[in-house]
């Protein structure tokens, strides 16, 4: 045999060995790729694959903005106030306050419609770019398969909200969450009406707040704020976040209905004293743990509120919740500014036997979440 003909029979056989190693390796792809398309995922599963990354992080930071994040706007509205009021006037403080807004209407391009509604209505095409977007952005994959609809056994529905289960628990809620927001702009609004109208007690007031409010011919008195009244307000607005810590050692050590309890009672107590005559910083002291007491029992609401209803029933739950809310904060500002300039007391009354009357209705809670995990269903 010629040498060349040795060299195409080696040749031969090589490439025959080469196909069998490549014949098994493409049947095993072609079988993966069988698999992956047999394979599905939910939006949950997704979104578990994905997990934390910079998507969420935007989406705080422009979810929060929108409602800015609510301690730190109300500090700077002040500041805001402090600054620009003595100077350019309260016209120049509305329309420096609503620049960001503006500037939020063009970040909110930047957040996609939900997954889970898209595939809901029928679009999973949208629904697998918006995951594919935010697995981008994550530096993340999805699970491998096709994006189908979770099967759900039991929708949703308002009359899970009033079944045997929850009707008590939801009509002593929605009380819980009008009076939340009740006092938590009553706390806000009064304080600004006691200063800007010297309705305080104060001791040592200096010779502007010690003018009265309402003269004998009936007309009424109102002082500029100074720097010492923005400086109580901002001290005060600080009692949001500064008693955190206490309010998850209460969470943790009583559970819900019994911290949501202790916090009215000690809500509807500072109200009360609110008009006892001290010092300009005892009321500084007294304002600053009262907004601390309604900003705890707003939190621990929300919390109790998250944790009682089931899946199906939670975001249905929340927005009920939430409209009474709307109700006690619109009706807040009769109380702390029209009813305040006639008597401070008729004006601290109301909010005091709101919280007493609502810490009585938590008591007689019928469930407790401490330590439970969240429910699937009704």
């Amino acid at each position: 045999m010629s040498d060349s003909m040795k060299t195409q029979l080696v040749s031969s056989i090589h490439l025959q060995e080469v196909e069998l190693q490549e014949k098994p390796a493409d049947d095993k792809q072609d079988s993966n790729n069988s698999n992956n398309a047999d394979k599905t995922f939910t939006v949950e599963d997704a979104v578990e694959k994905i997990g934390f990354g910079r998507f969420h992080i935007l989406l705080f930071v422009i979810m929060g903005s929108s409602n800015i994040f609510w301690m730190l706007g109300s500090m700077l509205i002040i500041i805001l106030g402090m600054l620009v009021v003595p100077t350019l006037g309260w016209r120049w403080m509305i329309r420096i306050s609503v620049t960001p807004s503006i500037i939020l209407i063009f970040l909110f391009k930047f957040i996609p419609e939900s997954a889970r509604y898209n595939v809901s209505a029928g679009k999973t095409d949208a629904a697998m770019k918006t995951l594919h977007w935010i697995a981008k952005m994550n530096r993340a994959s999805l699970p491998p398969g096709r994006l189908v609809e979770p099967v759900t056994s039991e929708r949703g529905s308002w009359r899970i909200l009033l079944s045997p289960s929850f009707r008590r628990t939801s009509v002593l809620l929605w009380y819980t969450w009008f009076v939340a927001s009740f006092i938590y702009y009553g706390s806000v609004l009064s304080s600004s009406e006691l200063l800007e109208k010297n309705l305080l007690c104060v001791i040592n007031a200096d010779k502007e707040h010690q003018v009265k409010h309402r003269h004998e011919d009936g007309l009424c008195y109102c002082i500029p704020f100074g720097y010492s009244d923005y400086q109580t307000l901002l001290i005060s607005c600080l009692g949001e976040v500064a008693l955190v810590p206490a309010n998850i050692a209460l969470l943790n050590v009583f559970g819900r209905k019994m911290t949501l309890t202790v916090l009215q009672l000690l809500a509807a107590f500072f109200f009360m004293i609110l008009n006892i005559c001290s010092t300009m910083f005892g009321f500084t002291v007294l304002l600053f743990l009262l907004r601390s007491l309604v900003s705890m029992n707003f939190n621990v609401v929300y919390i109790y509120t998250a944790e009682v209803y089931p899946t199906v029933a939670r975001s249905l739950g929340m927005g009920f919740c939430t409209s009474f809310s709307r109700i006690g904060g619109m009706i807040a500002p009769f109380i702390a500014q029209v009813l305040m300039s006639q008597s401070v007391i008729l004006a601290l009354c109301p909010f005091a036997v709101a919280c007493v009357l609502c810490a009585l209705g938590n008591f007689l809670m019928p469930i407790e979440t401490k330590g439970r995990a969240l429910l699937q269903n009704s």
